[in-house]
């Protein structure tokens, strides 16, 4: 599989950056590996400038944090390839099969969006309400370019909106398990208090996301009455 781009999105993740950009350079030398750094305060940059010396992968460096999903349309925007996947900077334990779980759907024409759930969370995977929001999703660029305005300004409503407009548009969705990745929660990196206000603001701009396109989720709804109808 050779035209694929995976964007790395990075914001202050000096500690795990190093590992996760290798791991994509290192499975993947037929990719073209990109990261955003959403304008970090720490030594991330620094630590991805050293790594480049070795790894050949692309770096854009924003001057100012936009979010999360500023930095994803940034990088789209600045890619090619048919299929684009996203993997967030702060997992671990990274395979080779989790990126074949990954693409192996898109390229065999069987999903048109695959969202991988590591098994390791703060919740168990088998009854994680939140497995849809994950950051590891492989999709093709096409679909995602009549979207890049909507979901520029969105920050952490950004998974929210996607799946809500590919359900909307009736498309495939295949999860798959990626044993073995490891992914912090926000309690295990920053202070209690700090993670408890980024969680209240994630959940809102989430909340927000769903009440501001109330027309997708009806179209969501029609869909999946649609397919219950198709079944019988």
């Amino acid at each position: 599989m050779k035209d694929i781009s995976i964007i790395i999105c990075a914001y202050n993740e000096e500690r795990t950056i190093t590992g996760v950009v290798s791991a994509c350079c290192t499975y993947n030398p037929m990719a073209d590996i990109l990261v955003v750094d959403d304008g970090s305060s720490d030594r991330t940059v620094t630590e991805l400038e050293k790594l480049g010396n070795e790894y050949k992968f692309r770096l854009e460096v924003l001057p100012e944090n936009r979010g999360k999903s500023w930095a994803m349309v940034h990088g789209v925007e600045q890619c090619s390839s048919e299929i684009i996947l996203f993997f967030d900077a702060d997992v671990s334990n990274i395979t080779r099969q989790h990126f074949q779980s990954l693409l192996g759907p898109m390229a065999e024409g069987k999903a048109d969006m695959v969202l991988g759930q590591p098994r390791d969370t703060m919740i168990d995977y088998r009854i994680n309400p939140f497995k849809s929001l994950t950051g590891e999703r492989a999709m093709f660029r096409k679909d995602l370019l009549p979207i890049l305005e909507d979901i520029r300004e969105i920050r952490f409503g950004v998974e929210t909106f996607i799946n809500l407009y590919y359900q909307a548009e009736g498309k495939r969705i295949q999860y798959v398990l990626l044993e073995g990745l490891s992914h912090p929660n926000t309690f295990e990196k920053v202070s209690t208090l700090k993670a408890t206000k980024k969680y209240i603001s994630e959940g809102q701009e989430i909340a927000r996301t769903y009440m501001n396109n109330y027309e997708l989720i009806i179209r969501r709804v029609e869909n999946q009455i649609n397919k219950i109808v198709s079944v019988k």
